[in-house]
């Protein structure tokens, strides 16, 4: 059968059929009471109410608590963490003709990750749940910040911010994290531009980091420094590469940029400065310039990834080199938020102003790898082991 065949093949008999399936999926979704109210954007001014603002917010579509840090421990072992919790309102999400809504609206996700330094080893995990009957249990206060997913936790309590991370084997993480500076908003006042839509963007851009890591009963006590970010809107999905510095000044810079299918920027890629006194400068992409000096290929899923880069900022005097400090900091959540990312921990040499410096950095690469693309139902359900089990039964 020749194309012309085939597409009129799938216009007249099977699109149509598929139009029928997903009305039918639709109205067991409203069966099931999974639909929600209209979705709403953020505040158009972007003015931060804290502590509302760490609560989590009813009717957005997307919202996220951020923190990544490094670290060393009383022994002298460095190593870094990623902890992140997300809730997603499923009303305009479908994989294929299947609506979200059908398995839960909302849905919540949870990514951890810690990246030994010394031992050069990454681990992570990622969790969800549906908030049905045996599911992993969620709860994403609207009234306090006070964020649980499975055993994994986050609260805010007069100031600090208390968080709790598992990984199997018997590694148990818990920090209190206090910042050493006043919020930051970013983008344009508080509010990110986006692809489809925009988001409310702060961050604590230097936290006091103070906890103990506990392996099998063996606690190890660390202290380090932390960033985050929290943001929560309406917008579509994307692709970018996201720059969090801590110079050795005491000073910070956030710097990201948006691509395009055919890697061209767009979108509204910006950046912050923040001097030692927690004082803003505001940056639009033609400030900075971010050039890749070498890459690292993952062997699970083919994926390039940038890992060092050349970053200057003509106006502030910054020239630096940024890079990975361990290669493989990949993360397949296909099973959680449908992504392959890389995300890690990273040193900051360079100079500042003619004078030398460095600094700790995270990165967080999304759109190299594009599996989840073609992710569909299994993908979802099983993350990455539905590949496994197809190539079985192939």
């Amino acid at each position: 059968m020749d194309r012309r065949n085939t597409n009129y093949m799938y216009k007249e008999f099977i699109a149509p059929l598929e139009d029928l399936a997903a009305t039918a999926l639709d109205g067991i979704a409203g069966l099931l009471g999974n639909t929600g109210k209209s979705l709403s954007g953020p505040p158009s001014d972007g003015k931060v109410i804290l502590p509302n603002d760490l609560f989590a917010q009813p009717d957005v579509q997307t919202e996220w608590w951020y923190y990544t840090g490094h670290c060393k421990s009383e022994s002298g072992k460095e190593f870094g963490f990623e902890l992140v919790f997300f809730k997603r309102r499923t009303d305009l999400d479908r994989i294929g003709i299947v609506p979200m809504t059908v398995l839960a609206n909302p849905m919540y996700f949870a990514h951890f990750a810690i990246s030994d330094i010394d031992e050069q080893k990454f681990r992570y995990e990622h969790i969800r749940s549906f908030n049905k009957p045996f599911d992993v249990p969620v709860s994403m206060s609207e009234t306090a910040c006070d964020v649980r997913l499975g055993d994994w936790s986050l609260r805010e309590v007069a100031g600090k911010h208390i968080l709790h991370g598992t990984l199997e084997g018997g590694f148990v993480f818990d920090a209190v994290l206090e910042s050493d500076k006043p919020l930051v908003l970013n983008g344009d006042g508080g509010i990110t531009r986006k692809k489809d839509g925009s988001s409310k963007h702060f961050s604590y851009t230097r936290m006091n980091v103070s906890g103990q890591t506990s392996t099998d009963g063996h606690v190890e006590k660390f202290t380090g420094s932390a960033w985050m970010d929290r943001e929560y809107g309406i917008w579509g999905p994307g692709n970018w590469d996201w720059f969090s510095i801590q110079f050795d000044d005491d000073t910070e810079l956030m710097i990201y940029q948006f691509s395009g299918e055919a890697d061209e920027l767009v979108g509204a890629s910006t950046g912050t400065f923040v001097d030692r006194d927690g004082a803003c400068k505001y940056l639009e992409r033609k400030d900075y310039e971010i050039e890749v000096l070498s890459t690292w290929t993952s062997e699970k899923t083919g994926a390039e990834y940038p890992s060092r880069w050349k970053v200057r900022v003509e106006s502030l005097g910054i020239d630096i080199e940024i890079a990975a400090l361990i290669a493989d900091q990949e993360l397949d959540t296909r099973g959680t938020t449908m992504i392959v990312y890389w995300e890690g921990a990273c040193k900051v040499t360079g100079s500042k102003d003619g004078s030398s410096i460095g600094g700790k950095a995270y990165v967080e690469l999304v759109g190299y790898d594009m599996s989840h693309e073609r992710a569909g139902l299994g993908d979802f359900l099983f993350g990455s082991k539905f590949g496994e089990l197809t190539a079985i039964f192939s």
